[in-house]
């Protein structure tokens, strides 16, 4: 599963890179747990989250964001096939159950407006993102990957580490080269801040905005 989405071009293949943080930056909440609620249904989901009690008693220690997505991946599709989580992730994003900041969203269509490359950069997991930006015309997307395995079903765990701080920087410099500058990055947790250190013009908590 790569980063790139080609369903846009570019006005500049080389232009500037615009990057967005997604949970709290284009969206008002987290869109990994509103997926997961959503595709449950109440009652099912509070069954899940009892069983995520001891993983989250656990955080409280370890303060590891990757192990806790891998705990709520494994209660919530363990043995799911991705396919079907893609296809529900298409219906999540089709039916808005995951309102976007119109604040953030102007201003991600005056950066492409400038012929920047866009770029979403999430710690969620790529399938639940994908739809948003597909929507969005990003050019590029980096997100948490998640394990399946040989008949393509979801194990519960992630592919490679969390896509969240110092692992946001790797995996830009590694879709964009070495010495990527950002032209502009937006965020809003402390998982933003080595994102942001990257550009020129850095956004944190700048977009308030609800529909």
């Amino acid at each position: 599963m790569g980063n790139l989405l080609p369903l846009r071009q570019s006005p500049r293949p080389d232009g500037p890179i615009a990057a967005f943080d997604f949970d709290g930056t284009l969206t008002v909440r987290d869109s990994f747990m509103a997926f997961l609620i959503w595709e449950s249904g109440p009652l099912r989901a509070a069954v899940r989250l009892l069983r995520l009690a001891p993983a989250a008693l656990a955080y409280l220690a370890h303060r590891d964001r990757g192990r806790i997505k891998a705990a709520a991946l494994k209660a919530f599709l363990h043995g799911k096939p991705l396919s079907w989580a893609r296809e529900r992730a298409q219906i999540f994003a089709t039916e808005a159950h995951l309102p976007l900041r119109p604040d953030a969203l102007a201003c991600w269509e005056a950066w492409r407006a400038r012929g920047a490359r866009m770029a979403i950069v999430s710690a969620s997991p790529e399938f639940v993102v994908a739809p948003f930006a597909e929507r969005l015309g990003a050019d590029r997307l980096i997100a948490t990957q998640i394990e399946t395995d040989t008949e393509g079903r979801i194990t519960g765990a992630l592919l490679g580490r969390n896509c969240r701080g110092p692992e946001k920087v790797a995996r830009i410099r590694q879709e964009f080269g070495p010495d990527v500058r950002l032209e502009a990055a937006y965020g809003d947790t402390a998982g933003d801040r080595e994102m942001l250190a990257l550009a020129r013009t850095a956004g944190m908590k700048v977009f308030t905005g609800r529909p």
